[in-house]
């Protein structure tokens, strides 16, 4: 510990800005606190008390809330900051790094909970479970001369195309599920960006044998369409009105990654046209919307949103407390575990 305190500095304090994005009261924080030096617990924290919150601190933990350039400059105690999550738009990295704030991410930790949310979000969307439901709750089946209803189709997955983009752990994972309890034939993206933005007219061999296609020729095969990739500015908007056309009319998009990566408005009318078969949609470009969506319109079919929770099962996000813990111990042993500055 003593390697990363300055001579005559204070005793390290921690502080987690905003906890309750990670604990709805059913997690247990002992190694997390065990782990952190005076450690104190913030539900959540509003940008503008940030810095009184960090003031003095020498780790900071966070999920979601906003280190800024301003931030770090102003906290000249600050040494480490730990992220909850694995994506880290909303730390200046730049800064961190100019600083010698050293920041950790965690990976790996919630793949079995977005695999049970994106499989059943296909089940789901493919069985027309909320539209079938809608009718009999109505009232109509009541009113059938038939023991059954078929007014939305539904059709078989084995045999049929599960576009992946973003083929990291949990886009492998989902593809792996999908292979083997619902016999998909997997097909991957070219990276985005490594040839002109995934246009690339050739096709290469991905990992584990999945097969790897420019995102053109991917999107006009997909029966589903999965996304894994991270936001970046080649990636932002990736699916917009000219990719939602070039899909086939009964196809499904699902998007645990960002939300960012699709352009909503185009998604909307698509599926208010008939154009896509359906989607499930996890995560907005503002979260919360407190400016609403063009997704929360009452008159689109076939379509899912949930609060950005398809990682939160509870043992995932008690996994993630540990991942986080064993971070700042290596951290304060002199290690460079989950760093990426």
């Amino acid at each position: 510990m003593a390697a990363h305190r300055l001579p005559g500095e204070s005793p390290l304090r921690s502080v987690f800005l905003d906890y309750a994005t990670v604990d709805a009261g059913d997690l247990d924080a002992s190694e997390l606190e065990r782990a952190c030096p005076s450690l104190a617990l913030h539900g959540t924290t509003a940008a503008d008390a940030i810095a009184a919150r960090i003031a003095g601190a020498s780790i900071v933990l966070l999920n979601k809330a906003r280190i800024t350039r301003a931030l770090i400059e102003a906290t000249p105690s600050l040494r480490l900051i730990v992220l909850a999550a694995t994506g880290t738009d909303n730390v200046d990295l730049e800064a961190a790094r100019e600083h010698g704030v050293a920041v950790c991410n965690i990976r790996d930790y919630c793949t079995p909970s977005v695999v049970q949310h994106v499989l059943g979000a296909i089940l789901a969307l493919t069985h027309r479970f909320a539209d079938y439901s809608q009718l009999v709750k109505a009232g109509h089946w009541g009113g059938r001369s038939q023991f059954t209803m078929l007014d939305f189709p539904i059709r078989e997955l084995g045999g049929r195309t599960l576009g992946v983009v973003g083929y990291g752990t949990l886009g492998r994972a989902v593809a792996r599920a999908c292979e083997q309890a619902l016999g998909m034939r997997v097909r991957v993206a070219q990276r985005i960006g490594a040839d002109g933005g995934g246009a690339g007219r050739g096709i290469s061999a991905g990992a584990a044998g999945a097969e790897r296609v420019p995102l053109p020729a991917l999107l006009r095969e997909a029966d589903v369409l999965t996304l894994h990739c991270p936001l970046t500015p080649a990636t932002r908007g990736l699916i917009g009105a000219a990719q939602l056309a070039a899909m086939k009319p009964d196809a499904v998009i699902v998007n645990t990654a960002r939300g960012a990566l699709i352009d909503v408005a185009a998604l909307a009318d698509a599926l208010r046209a008939g154009r896509l078969g359906g989607a499930a949609i996890d995560v907005l470009a503002e979260e919360p919307p407190v400016g609403g969506s063009p997704l929360f319109a009452a008159d689109l079919p076939n379509l899912i949103v949930t609060p950005h929770v398809a990682w939160a099962a509870r043992e995932s996000r008690q996994r993630a407390l540990g991942e986080m813990a064993a971070n700042v111990r290596d951290f304060l042993a002199g290690g460079r575990r989950g760093r990426v500055v």
